[in-house]
């Protein structure tokens, strides 16, 4: 069972939240203290949602929560945002949408996450149809194009993202899988100043000389070329596949997918299939400063990780002045399956017999609060994806880096003090990628939609997150 644990076990109604326990437990900041230095790769301090108390109503002042105050250089920890509830029987008006007002933070009783929590648990039974479909496309196209193609003969099958990392809500209808080419003697030259893109130039008598058609007139490895290629085989191949019926989507520009549809009356099952090279390559500077680990998984753990392969995907680098599609684009989902599947500070965490955490509890429920806005606000939050929110996760779990930090029993305060840090990440533009920190994923571009994700939070947290209520 992962992090959201407890399925049986409900919220209890009107109560104060417990705590933290245990000796990682944090106090919350004197009054009057000013908040404390960020930890390293959390280029943004947190913040808490703030409150006004249902006295506001009345025309009183609103009280300010002192703010959660990050961690000191060094891996101290970050005291927890501090909890009200308002008195018992008032109720309250709706706030409207956008208003200035402070939000005010749902009692657990309220919430009732541990419910929310169960409902988007995937049924085991789906689990294994959906899994099951998946493997028998993925194995016969993997077997084909070994056959058909020199230049993909080596290609090795990886899953990733959400269902491979467990953290997968509502229905298992979406699969990542990148099909895996090794290379040993690539050049890497970075194509912008963030340090994600690159170009690939071969050194001199490659092994790979299968690999040379692909080339361009510049004599860079062709993202776009290799792709094409790859898609037009599994178009092909897609044919012969007998039982099941599989559709290959159009291309969407600048993605590195090339998407599988599976029928699964009475549902469909989406597939991305990822191209993706292994390069024996040190991991280039800019990630020097990135996967600040060491207080929460162990300066050993992130020495191990740093000495794994380096792998691109097939993604086109838009802020190119002329788009020539031979751009790659570092990927780390290798070891963002590594550290979601062995999250805890200690090895027993989430194990059968050992303590459990809130940790990915409080990603699904993150990911499912984007999930139903996204589908409310298409269009608006075009620019906004799951990632965005991982890497939000991940930089929460360096900065609170113990597992009494995410004690089971406290994930109504453990997803706000998350939900707290990602506000202040919109409201500052400002989320850096948590291997490459110069790489901002919130930039002024699209500030547009940090902001009206930022004001749409902020109404289901003073509204006691209707959205998980089903009252749209």
């Amino acid at each position: 069972m992962d992090g959201a644990g407890g399925r049986g076990e409900r919220g209890r109604r009107g109560g104060r939240p417990a705590a933290p326990r245990g000796r990682g437990a944090a106090r919350s900041p004197p009054r009057g203290r000013g908040a404390g230095s960020s930890s390293g790769s959390a280029a943004a301090a947190p913040r808490a949602p703030r409150r006004d108390g249902s006295s506001a109503r009345r025309g009183r002042p609103a009280r300010r929560a002192s703010p959660v105050r990050s961690p000191a250089a060094g891996g101290g920890e970050a005291p927890p945002a501090p909890r009200s509830r308002p008195p018992a029987g008032r109720a309250r008006a709706a706030v409207p949408d956008g208003a200035v007002a402070a939000p005010v933070a749902a009692p657990p009783g309220d919430l009732r996450l541990r419910e929310v929590l169960s409902r988007l648990t995937l049924g085991r039974q789906d689990v294994s149809e959906a899994s099951g479909l998946v493997n028998q496309v993925v194995s016969h196209l993997i077997q084909a194009i070994r056959s058909k193609d020199g230049s993909f003969s080596s290609i090795a099958r990886l899953g990733a993202g959400s269902y491979y990392e467990h953290v997968k809500i509502s229905e298992p209808n979406e699969f990542d899988i990148m099909l895996v080419i090794p290379v040993t003697r690539l050049q890497l030259e970075e194509s912008d100043d963030t340090g994600a893109y690159y170009y690939l130039t071969f050194k001199r008598n490659p092994k790979e000389k299968y690999l040379l058609k692909y080339l361009d007139e510049d004599g860079k490895l062709s993202a776009f070329k290799m792709l094409q290629a790859l898609r037009e085989t599994i178009k092909q191949e897609v044919k012969n596949i007998k039982n099941v019926e599989v559709t290959v989507k159009r291309k969407k520009a600048g993605s590195p997918a090339i998407t599988l549809q599976i029928k699964n009356p009475p549902a469909e099952i989406s597939v991305d299939i990822i191209l993706t090279l292994e390069v024996q390559h040190s991991w280039p500077p800019s990630t020097q400063d990135g996967l600040k680990i060491e207080q929460w998984l162990g300066r050993k753990v992130r020495g191990d990780f740093r000495y794994k392969s380096l792998y691109l995907v097939a993604k086109q680098n838009k802020k190119e002045k002329v788009l020539r599609g031979n751009t790659w684009r570092l990927s780390f989902s290798h070891i963002e399956k590594a550290m979601m599947n062995n999250h805890g500070n200690a090895k027993t965490c989430c194990e059968s017999d050992g303590p459990k955490c809130c940790r990915k509890g409080c990603l699904k429920l993150m990911k499912y609060l984007l999930e139903q806005l996204k589908m409310k606000y298409t269009k608006e939050l075009d620019k906004i994806s799951s990632y965005h929110v991982k890497t939000a996760f991940f930089h929460s779990c360096v900065m609170w880096p113990k597992d009494t930090d995410w004690h089971l029993g406290d994930l109504d305060h453990c997803f706000q003090k998350y939900l707290g840090y990602f506000l202040d990440c919109l409201e500052k533009s400002h989320l850096p990628h948590f291997f490459i920190p110069q790489y901002n994923l919130l930039s002024l571009e699209d500030k547009a939609s940090s902001d009206f994700l930022s004001r749409k939070i902020n109404y289901e947290l003073n509204n006691r997150f209707p959205i998980f209520q089903g009252k749209y």
